[in-house]
C-alpha cells in the first residue's frame, strides 16, 4: 500500500531514542520529510540523514522553535508526531509535587504546546497529529502513578482536538504502546532477565514488541492512507489490554 506519506513533512518530538526514532525512521522510508526534536538530537539526526533540533518541552518556547525550523527547511508541515517521554515512576502518594510539576510541564503541557505550534502552521488543506501516549489510559500501571494520572488526560484531549480541528481536515489520534523494547522499558524493567521473560508471557503474542512494529502504525496514523482515522485511541500492545 502507498500510505502517500512522499514529500510531507513531519517534525517528530522525542525523535532521537526509542518509538520516536523509529517512527522517524519509517516515515523517512516511505519518502517523507521529517524533523526530530529532542534534547539532544545530533547523533540521531546524523544517522536519518535530516534535521535535528535541540528541544525541551518543558520550555514554552521549545516547541515553536522546532516547527520554526521544520517550515524553515522545507517549506511547509503536514503534521507531528508527539512523543513527550515518560515521566518518573513512582507510586501515587510517594511523587513529590516537584514530581508532579515537572511532569506535568514536561508530560502534559509540553505535548499541548507543540500541537498548539503544530496546528497553526499547518496548510490549509489539513494534516494529522499522532499522541504518543500509553496503555495506562485504559488501565493503570503499577508504579507508574504520573503516567496513569497524566495519559488518560492527554487522551480526551487529543479527542477534543479531533472534535475541533475536524471541520479543518486536521485528524488528531491516540497511540497506546504496550511493551516495546525500547530503553525506557528496559530500565523500568531492570536488571534481572527474569522479568522481562514474565512480562513478555503476559502479553498473548507472547514476546514485546518491536520499536518498528510501533513506527509502522504511527507513521500509517499520519498518512493520507488514515483519512477517514480521527480520535481514536489505537493500542500497539500485542493484545495486551483487555478493556474495549
Amino acid at each position: 500500500m502507498d500510505l502517500g506519506l512522499h514529500g510531507r513533512v513531519f517534525v517528530v518530538s522525542g525523535g532521537s531514542r526509542g518509538l520516536g526514532l523509529a517512527t522517524a525512521r519509517v516515515l523517512l522510508a516511505e519518502g517523507a520529510r521529517v524533523v526530530i526534536g529532542s534534547r539532544s538530537p545530533a547523533a540521531a539526526a546524523q544517522d536519518l540523514g535530516c534535521l535535528g533540533v535541540p528541544l525541551d518541552l518543558s520550555d514554552p518556547a521549545s516547541a515553536q522553535a522546532l516547527v520554526d525550523a521544520a517550515v524553515g527547511e522545507h517549506g511547509r508541515l503536514d503534521g507531528a508526531l508527539v512523543s513527550v517521554g515518560g515521566p518518573p515512576a513512582g507510586s501515587a502518594l510517594g511523587l513529590t509535587d516537584a514530581q508532579w510539576h515537572g511532569a506535568f510541564d514536561s508530560v502534559f503541557l509540553g505535548a499541548v504546546r507543540l500541537c498548539r505550534a503544530v496546528v497553526a502552521a499547518l496548510p490549509p488543506e489539513g494534516g494529522a497529529l499522532a499522541l504518543v501516549l500509553s496503555t495506562s489510559v485504559k488501565t493503570p500501571i503499577g508504579g507508574l502513578a504520573a503516567s496513569n494520572g497524566l495519559r488518560p488526560g492527554l487522551a480526551m484531549l487529543a479527542k477534543t482536538m479531533a472534535d475541533e480541528l475536524g471541520p479543518r481536515g486536521v485528524r488528531v489520534n491516540g497511540l497506546l504502546p504496550g511493551r516495546i523494547a525500547t530503553d525506557r522499558l528496559r530500565e523500568l524493567d531492570g536488571p534481572d532477565p527474569d522479568v522481562a521473560a514474565r512480562r513478555a508471557a503476559e502479553v498473548p503474542l507472547r514476546r514485546y514488541g518491536e520499536p518498528e512494529e510501533f513506527g509502522r502504525t504511527a507513521a500509517f496514523l499520519l498518512s493520507p492512507a488514515a483519512s477517514y482515522v480521527t480520535g481514536a485511541m489505537v493500542p500497539v500492545d500485542g493484545g495486551a489490554l483487555r478493556a474495549l
